[in-house]
């Protein structure tokens, strides 16, 4: 256990020192999440959605998992830049911790986007978001719980395509159904019967759900249940999954 924990601080350390020498990285990332808390926000304001909240409770957690969503499943790209460079290659043949190996790439990585959730977040309040302290830290937990699971998957398969243009139709073929039917713009509420009921098939449902309760302060419903039940399972399969894509990849 220590020499995981030691070799997982030295891989986050190497990742974590690229990221902060590329400043265009950290904030280019909340970007679109941004232009849509500017643009797409006040259109929402005083309309019904159907949930419990104001319309910035409603569209700020949705936000926040759009980031952790679209982030973490391309953080696999930078596995093929890497494939081709040669330094997978070279960290083949050193006795680092197959495991340490992902966890420090994802934990980099959740550290990257719970900055870019808090960069979010401080603009939604500029905006007029108003929620619970306990709700907003919820979400940030949730973002990094997220892109940790998501972020493990995606490692896995860019270590099993060959190229990017694999990759990319891929992570797009999981990315575009997940965002719109797990809610993340609207409630699934507003939705036609048959398609909320296929959006309960989507992991990312419950997540959403759950980050929209802690913003209203409910901490003890069905709704943080599930989400929380649903992140746990969910990131425990993914990081098995990614854990064994690496140990036989020698990765």
């Amino acid at each position: 256990m220590t020499a995981l924990l030691s070799d997982t601080a030295l891989v986050f350390g190497r990742y974590a020192r690229q990221t902060l020498r590329s400043r265009f990285q950290i904030l280019f990332g909340v970007l679109m999440p941004l232009l849509y808390l500017l643009f797409f926000g006040p259109l929402l304001t005083g309309l019904p959605l159907g949930g419990a909240g104001d319309s910035w409770q409603v569209l700020v957690p949705g936000l926040l998992l759009q980031l952790a969503l679209f982030g973490a499943l391309f953080a696999g790209f930078s596995v093929i830049v890497e494939k081709q460079l040669g330094v997978v290659e070279r960290m083949r043949v050193t006795p680092v911790s197959r495991l340490a190996l992902l966890l420090g790439r994802v934990l980099r990585d959740a550290a990257l986007l719970v900055l870019q959730a808090v960069l979010l977040v401080l603009a939604a309040l500029l905006m007029g978001l108003r929620a619970p302290l306990a709700g907003v830290l919820i979400g940030f937990v949730f973002v990094a719980v997220l892109t940790v699971a998501l972020a493990s998957l995606s490692y896995a398969l860019a270590l099993k395509v060959g190229s990017p243009q694999e990759f990319g139709p891929a992570i797009n073929a999981v990315s575009m159904p997940s965002m719109l039917l797990s809610g993340l713009m609207l409630p699934m509420a507003l939705a036609p019967g048959w398609l909320d009921v296929l959006s309960h098939f989507v992991p990312f449902r419950y997540l959403v759900d759950a980050v929209r309760a802690g913003y209203v302060g409910d901490y003890a419903g069905t709704a943080m249940l599930h989400g929380v039940l649903m992140a746990v399972a969910l990131t425990a399969v993914s990081v098995t999954v990614g854990t064994r894509v690496f140990r036989k990849a020698g990765a």
